[in-house]
C-alpha cells in the first residue's frame, strides 16, 4: 500500500504525517520536495532512530502547502497538536527564566519562566537564562546591593530586611519615587549590559564594612564583587553595538546532532545552551524544526538571530517576524564559527557516554519485550496511588519512552472517593486516562506498569479489556524492604523474574522510583492545601460539638500539630488526641 501512495505524492512542499499499526500518528515532517523526502524513508537504509521510526510506520498521510513558510508553520501547529512520540526528540521540556523588573508602585525583581509577553506588553524581561542558578544569584545580588523591596504583599511592619539596610520599609515608610526610579535605572541599565555602576557600588559597601572593621561583611561583598569580575567581565564579545542576539551553532557526527546556542545580550555573551539528540530527518529540517519550535515556543526575542547557511533564513525571518541572518564575512562570522566550535566539543564530550547510555536504555527495552513477549515497549506508562488512612486520595502516572522520562506527559489524579480501597482507586484511575486516550486520540502506551500486586494488576487489566483496548499490563512487585523484585504478567499471569544486576532491573527500579516520587510529591501539595476542618471531619470520635470546640481554640494544622496530648485531651479523648495529633504530623512529613 505505501509503494502504491508514494506514487501519487507530488513533488511539492508540505507536512507529512505517519501512522503506527493503531493508527496513532507518530511522527510530523515537512519538506520543500515531498515526494523526495517520502521515498527516502522507504527506499534507503537507515540505523538508530530512523530505522525504529521506519519500522513502525504502517501509513503515511501529506498536506500539500503552497510555500516552505507554511510547511514549517503547519509543522508547528501539527507537532502541537497530535505531540508524536518520536518528535519528542526535539522538543524541549525546559522553560528558561528570565528576570523581570515588575511594573509596581514600588518595583521588584523576580525570576519567571516562560513569561507571556502578549500579556503584558509593559513587562521589562532580561534573559533567557538557561542556567536558573544563574539568574537566582543576580537577582539575590541585586537585593543585596539595592534596598529594594522584598515582599510580595505588604506586611504590618517593617520586617528583617528593614533593619540591615536591605529594604527601605516600603510597608510604613514614604520613599521618594525619585530614589525608587534611580535604583529601577541603575539595575536595568546592569541587566542590559552595563556593569560599571554596579562594580563602582560592591566597591562602595566593601571599603565602608572594611573601615569600620566588619570583615566578614566585607568579604561577602568582596565575592560579589569577584563574581562580577571574573564570571561577568570575561564574557565580552567582539561586537560593541550592545545589540541582543542569539548564535546558533551546529556539528553532527555518526548520526548525532549537536546544537549550541549563545545568548549575548547588551553585547555580553549571557549563557549558552546545548543539545545533542539523534538525528531523523535531513539535517537541514532537524535544524528549522528545531528552531521553531525554540522560538515558538519563548515569545521574549533578541534582536537577531545568526544562523548557518544550512537552514533557510528568509523563512524563518517571516515565520516569527524577528531577523534571521547568516553572515558570510567579518566578526559575526568569527561568532558563528565560534558556537559550531563550541556544538563540536559538546558532542565530542558527550558522545561517548549518550551511546553507552543509549545502548543500555535501549538493550534494557528489548529485554523487556522479549521476557513479556510483545512487539515493543518504547512508550511505557506507570501508575502509582497514594493516601493517608482514605484520605487525600490520589494517584500519579509517569511516562518514559525510549528508556527515558518524558516529564511533560507526566499526569496527577485526584480520586473522587477518599476511601481507602485501592482497587476502586486503581480502576477509576485506569479508567479515566484511557478513556481520554480514546477519546482524544492520543498516543497509547506499548505496556502499562501498575506498582502493586496481583490484585491491582488484575483490576487494571478488567478496565483495559472494557475499553477494548489491546495494550499489555504488567504489575511491580515489591520486596519485605520495599525494593523492586519481580514483574507480575504474562498469560496466564505469572512471577517474571529479573536479574538484580541487569540494565533491565536497573531501568524497573528507576521507573519505580520515579512515579512513586511524583505521586508522593503530589500528596503531600494535596495534604498541605488540606483544611483544619477537613482534618477533623476525618478523625473518628470528633463530631460537631467537638469540632467546633477545636476550631474555637487552634483555628490551624500547625497549632494542633504544636499543641500536646495532654492539652488536646481536655476537649477531646486521650486515645482520639493521639489519632488527631499523628494525621497533623503526617501533613509535615
Amino acid at each position: 500500500m505505501i509503494d502504491e501512495k508514494l506514487k501519487l505524492v507530488p513533488h511539492s512542499p508540505g507536512c507529512y504525517l505517519m501512522h503506527d499499526k493503531n493508527d496513532v500518528i507518530i511522527y510530523v515532517g515537512k519538506s520543500k520536495n515531498l515526494k523526495n523526502r517520502l521515498s527516502s524513508y522507504f527506499k534507503s537504509s537507515h540505523t538508530g532512530k530512523t530505522a525504529m521510526l521506519v519500522r513502525d510506520i504502517v501509513d503515511f498521510e501529506y498536506i500539500l502547502t503552497s510555500s516552505e513558510l507554511e510547511a514549517l508553520l503547519l509543522e508547528i501547529n501539527l507537532i502541537k497538536k497530535y505531540d508524536p512520540k518520536y518528535n519528542i526528540l526535539l522538543r524541549d521540556d525546559k522553560t528558561y527564566p528570565y528576570i523581570e523588573v515588575t511594573n509596581e508602585k514600588v518595583f521588584r525583581l523576580l525570576v519567571v519562566r516562560n513569561p507571556n509577553i502578549k500579556k503584558r506588553r509593559d513587562r521589562k524581561l532580561f534573559g533567557p537564562y538557561p542556567n536558573v542558578t544563574a539568574a537566582r544569584k543576580v537577582v539575590d545580588m541585586l537585593n543585596r546591593v539595592y534596598p529594594l523591596r522584598k515582599c510580595q504583599n505588604y506586611p504590618k511592619k517593617v520586617c528583617l530586611y528593614y533593619h540591615i539596610h536591605e529594604c527601605l520599609g516600603y510597608c510604613e515608610k514614604d520613599v521618594d519615587p525619585e530614589v525608587l526610579e534611580k535604583m529601577k535605572s541603575e539595575i536595568v541599565s546592569f541587566l542590559n549590559g552595563n556593569y560599571k555602576i554596579l562594580h563602582q557600588k560592591l566597591m562602595d559597601k566593601m571599603n565602608f564594612y572594611a573601615e569600620k572593621l566588619q570583615f566578614e561583611k566585607a568579604k561577602e561583598y568582596k565575592e560579589l564583587l569577584d563574581y562580577i569580575s571574573i564570571t561577568l567581565e570575561k564574557q565580552k564579545v567582539e561586537l560593541d553595538d550592545h545589540y541582543d542576539r542569539d548564535v546558533i551553532g551546529y556539528y553532527f557526527k555518526n548520526g548525532y546532532l549537536s546544537v549550541c546556542m549563545l545568548f549575548i545580550r547588551g553585547g555580553k555573551l549571557l549563557d549558552r545552551k546545548n543539545d545533542l539528540f539523534p538525528m531523523i530527518d535531513t539535517l537541514e529540517e532537524e535544524l528549522m524544526t528545531y528552531l521553531s519550535r525554540f522560538y515558538d515556543k519563548h515569545t521574549i526575542h533578541p534582536h537577531e538571530v545568526i544562523v548557518p547557511d544550512v537552514v533557510n533564513s528568509e523563512v524563518l525571518s517571516h515565520a516569527f517576524s524577528l531577523k534571521f541572518l547568516t553572515p558570510i564575512r567579518g566578526k559575526k562570522k568569527k561568532m558563528l564559527e565560534l558556537s559550531c566550535e563550541n556544538a563540536k566539543n559538546y558532542l565530542n564530550e558527550q558522545i561517548t557516554l549518550v551511546e553507552r547510555n543509549e545502548e543500555k536504555t535501549l538493550g534494557a527495552i528489548r529485554e523487556l519485550a522479549s521476557l513479556l513477549e510483545i512487539d515493543s515497549a518504547s512508550r511505557i506508562e506507570i501508575f502509582d496511588n497514594s493516601n493517608l488512612f482514605g484520605n487525600f486520595n490520589v494517584s500519579g502516572m509517569v511516562v518514559f519512552i525510549d528508556g527515558k522520562p518524558a516529564k511533560s506527559e507526566y499526569r496527577k489524579f485526584k480520586i473522587t472517593k477518599d476511601v481507602n480501597d485501592d482497587y476502586g482507586t486503581m480502576r477509576e484511575v485506569i479508567y479515566r486516562r484511557y478513556f481520554r486516550v480514546l477519546k482524544d486520540h492520543l498516543s497509547r502506551p506499548d505496556l502499562i506498569i501498575v506498582d502493586g500486586g496481583l490484585g491491582q494488576l488484575n483490576v487494571a487489566r478488567e478496565v483495559i479489556d472494557s475499553l477494548g483496548l489491546n495494550i499489555p499490563v504488567v504489575g511491580l512487585k515489591k520486596d519485605d524492604k520495599h525494593n523492586t523484585s519481580e514483574l507480575i504478567g504474562g498469560d496466564p499471569i505469572s512471577i517474571i523474574s529479573v536479574d538484580k544486576k541487569s540494565s533491565l532491573f536497573l531501568l524497573l527500579t528507576k521507573m519505580q522510583d520515579e512515579v512513586h516520587n511524583f505521586t508522593i510529591h503530589y500528596h503531600r501539595q494535596i495534604r498541605s492545601k488540606g483544611s483544619l476542618t477537613s482534618i477533623l471531619d476525618s478523625v473518628s470520635g470528633i463530631g460537631e460539638v467537638r469540632k467546633n470546640k477545636l476550631l474555637k481554640k487552634y483555628r490551624t494544622i500547625s497549632n494542633i500539630e504544636s499543641a500536646s496530648v495532654e492539652e488536646l485531651a481536655l476537649l477531646i479523648p486521650k486515645e482520639v488526641a493521639i489519632q488527631l495529633k499523628n494525621i497533623c504530623s503526617s501533613i509535615k512529613d
